[in-house]
């Protein structure tokens, strides 16, 4: 309360005014609060019944410091310290900082005109009189001052609670918790659950500037390990979302409901790790099906090609290639010969000895595991 303090050591009102100015604190404190009610609509309701009486009593305590302030005998400190709690209640209240701005504003206007009506009667001359005018609305100006302080402190405060509550939602999405633990996850955030979640991995320095032109409502993690981020985006039109994130070095998952979004996450970690040129995962199944899990694919391989490791290597090589492309293009000698670039004849020999290798071709598993065995290129 520094100004007001300037303000009250050049005027010390005298134990006669001081007097007459106490007296009016009851009536002067209901004219202020009567007046906040009728001209600033957000206390409207706010100070009526129980929290009417407990504002009232708080105006005549401010009133009363005021007083003491005025007449040289108090610091100020204990009504800054209430006028930063009072803003930081205005935060969680609901109420804004322009609402209680005006409160403070009305408040000094009713409070100096009660005020001086007490004064002057009670003979303080008219010199007097100003610097009592300058004391009173410093005194406001410095508790306005205070409640904005609290005001923009209990935001800030409650601004990082509500991002700790999001973060620890995504990573309990991420991680798969169970549904009552999100739902219980997403309360605690405030978050509106959506249908879908779709994820989208990133490196890390993009995940926020990423954000920025998405849902609002996506969720963000850029702390990821090897410095990736992830962002969690609510029911995506997957079309706009891949043209959003063309200039990204983005991996897109499948659109997954919110409560399984870690399924949608672990395909786009699992693609991600695959190649670095996968953006979306849904145009890449038949790789990430095969690569799911590389030691299966690889006990596959092992097995279903066994007969091919009794011929020399290039022989193997060589039928293994005709092999994909004769499942590919189910038998068309004509088809196979083009993308082989050799001749049908050609084709037609190889076939031979591949019946000759493989008795049952024809048997509709021993199709699914070497379609499965040569699906992908081994490396």
């Amino acid at each position: 309360m520094s100004h007001a303090l300037r303000r009250a050591s050049e005027l010390a009102l005298d134990e006669t005014t001081v007097t007459a100015l106490r007296a009016a604190l009851t009536t002067t404190a209901d004219e202020v609060v009567q007046a906040i009610i009728d001209e600033v609509p957000s206390y409207a309701n706010a100070l009526s019944g129980h929290m009417g009486s407990t504002i009232r009593g708080a105006v005549r305590t401010a009133l009363g410091h005021y007083l003491d302030l005025a007449s040289g005998n108090a610091t100020g400190g204990d009504a800054g310290d209430a006028a930063y709690e009072l803003g930081r209640g205005e935060v969680r209240d609901g109420r804004s900082m322009d609402a209680l701005l005006s409160a403070y504003r009305v408040g000094a206007r009713v409070a100096w005109r009660c005020l001086a009506a007490g004064a002057v009667p009670a003979g303080l001359p008219a010199a007097e009189v100003a610097k009592f005018a300058e004391l009173t609305f410093a005194y406001i100006d410095e508790l306005s001052a205070a409640s904005a302080a609290g005001h923009a402190d209990e935001l800030a405060a409650q601004g990082r609670a509500h991002e700790r509550h999001l973060e620890h939602l995504a990573r309990d999405l991420l991680a798969g918790a169970s549904p009552d633990a999100l739902l219980a996850s997403a309360q605690r955030a405030g978050w509106q659950p959506p249908v879908s979640l779709t994820a989208v991995l990133l490196p890390a320095a993009q995940t926020r500037p990423a954000y920025r032109a998405l849902d609002p409502s996506t969720l963000v993690l850029d702390d990821l390990p090897d410095a990736t981020g992830v962002l969690l985006v609510p029911d995506a039109d997957r079309s706009r979302l891949l043209r959003q994130l063309t200039e990204r070095t983005a991996v897109v998952g499948p659109a997954r409901p919110w409560t399984r979004a870690s399924a949608s996450y672990a395909r786009a970690a699992h693609a991600r790790s695959l190649s670095p040129d996968i953006r979306d995962t849904e145009d890449h199944l038949p790789e990430l099906v095969l690569s799911a899990d590389a030691d299966a694919f690889a006990d596959l391989r092992a097995r279903a090609l066994a007969p091919l490791r009794t011929v020399p290597v290039a022989t193997a090589r060589r039928l293994e290639e005709t092999l994909r492309e004769w499942l590919l293009h189910q038998g068309r000698r004509d088809e196979v010969a083009a993308a082989l670039f050799v001749h049908p004849q050609t084709v037609r020999y190889r076939v031979a000895q591949l019946r000759e290798l493989f008795p049952d071709l024809a048997s509709p598993q021993r199709v699914l595991e070497l379609t499965l065995a040569v699906g992908l290129r081994a490396d």
